[in-house]
């Protein structure tokens, strides 16, 4: 693979359908599911026409559209490990805090 068949491929992966899913509808319901793509790559080569390189995605659901009635509202998806994540450093700056205080005391 050369690098310009590489470029051709990370544009292909990122694209507005890996950003919004295929709309579902179920009675009288319509849902468009919606993603944060970000992604990244690089490539190089020599005068010899060696050539390599890489590409990643990640990609994580932020809510969806839904459509009921002709009215659009927004349902934003709930990432369970940032709110632990963010739980714990809350804890942890209280622990650490409280710490203090009771050496001060002492």
């Amino acid at each position: 693979m050369n690098v310009d068949e590489m470029i051709r491929g990370t544009q292909d992966a990122m694209t507005v359908k890996r950003v919004y899913g295929d709309p579902i509808e179920k009675d009288g319901l319509t849902v468009i599911p919606a993603a944060k793509v970000t992604g990244g790559g690089g490539g190089g080569g020599d005068a010899e026409n060696n050539a390599g390189g890489g590409f990643g995605l990640r990609a994580r659901p932020v809510g969806a559209y839904v459509i009921k009635d002709g009215k659009v509202s927004w349902e934003p998806a709930l990432d369970l490990n940032r709110v632990i994540l963010g739980s714990q450093i809350v804890a942890i700056f209280f622990f650490l805090v409280l710490r203090a205080a009771f050496k001060r005391r002492k």
